[in-house]
């Protein structure tokens, strides 16, 4: 389908999405076209089933609309945005871009997948036409990554503890805040990835756009899978639901309401370093 185009793409993606909603209606009976079945329908439940459990019955149905504003959200996003985007054009010149820090959290269990993830990483960063940046890679183990001025690697001591006593990503993320290891400026920005994670061209752009248009200093974007080798099918098909999670409900609460009210994404988040230094000003109380 190369030869179309995104506009095309996206309308055949709403045509085929409304089609599978009808198709599951049907046959599920929530859209009766038969006269004969609706009326094999009509009985009076609280005769036949008598108070309680018609009560019951009636509650049980009830709490299937507790999903209904994600299912709505994410309706609306994977329809009223182009699934199929064109290829990000940069709103301005990458060297005029803030820094950016592409930081890893990772345990150290893989050395090996996080150094080649690094290389690739850098790669595109230079394909994109990135300058003003730094891939830091933050484990619980040494990776021994190889030796670059643009490849930092930040060990966390094992008997490292937060304040709040935090974990995991977390702690990682709260050490690597902490003086002495910071090394970032307030008008600096980071990116947070996963180990696994892979950057594109397009995603790239996309970050630099983001940070030259300093409308905001949190972001999100979008995450795919089975873009390299597939281990194991069933999981990465499982993983398919946060991807459209990804274009549908957190597309539309991040473009439109600017505020994540219904989920967050806990990697490919875009954040200024002025934030952090905020969050910890407000919580230590100081003004």
């Amino acid at each position: 389908m190369w030869f179309l185009s995104s506009r095309t793409k996206h309308m055949l993606h709403c045509l085929l999405l409304i089609t599978v909603i009808i198709l599951f209606e049907l046959w599920t009976g929530g859209i009766k076209l038969s006269k004969k079945t609706q009326e094999s329908f009509e009985f009076n439940p609280w005769e036949r089933y008598g108070y309680l459990w018609c009560s019951l019955l009636y509650l049980l149905r009830i709490l299937t609309f507790l999903p209904f504003p994600q299912v709505l959200f994410n309706f609306i996003g994977l329809t009223i945005y182009n699934a199929f985007p064109d290829k990000v054009v940069l709103k301005g010149s990458p060297l005029l871009a803030p820094f950016i820090c592409i930081r890893v959290v990772t345990r150290g269990d893989y050395p090996q997948l996080v150094r080649d993830n690094v290389a690739k990483n850098m790669a595109k960063c230079r394909e994109a036409g990135l300058e003003n940046f730094i891939m830091e890679v933050v484990t619980d183990k040494p990776i021994n990554l190889p030796v670059h001025r643009r490849i930092r690697e930040v060990v966390v001591p094992p008997t490292y503890k937060t304040k709040s006593g935090a974990l995991f990503k977390a702690r990682a993320l709260q050490y690597c805040l902490e003086d002495g290891v910071n090394d970032l400026a307030d008008n600096d920005w980071v990116v947070h990835l996963d180990e696994e994670t892979l950057m594109t061209e397009n995603s790239i752009r996309g970050i630099l756009n983001f940070t030259l248009d300093r409308k905001h200093q949190f972001g999100q974007g979008l995450i795919t899978y089975a873009n390299e080798q597939v281990i194991n099918w069933i999981t990465t098909l499982a993983d398919s639901f946060r991807v459209a999670d990804d274009m549908g409900k957190l597309r539309l609460q991040l473009s439109w309401l600017h505020k994540p009210i219904l989920s967050w994404k806990g990697s490919y988040v875009v954040t200024q370093v002025r934030l952090f230094h905020w969050a910890s000003y407000q919580k230590r109380g100081d003004k």
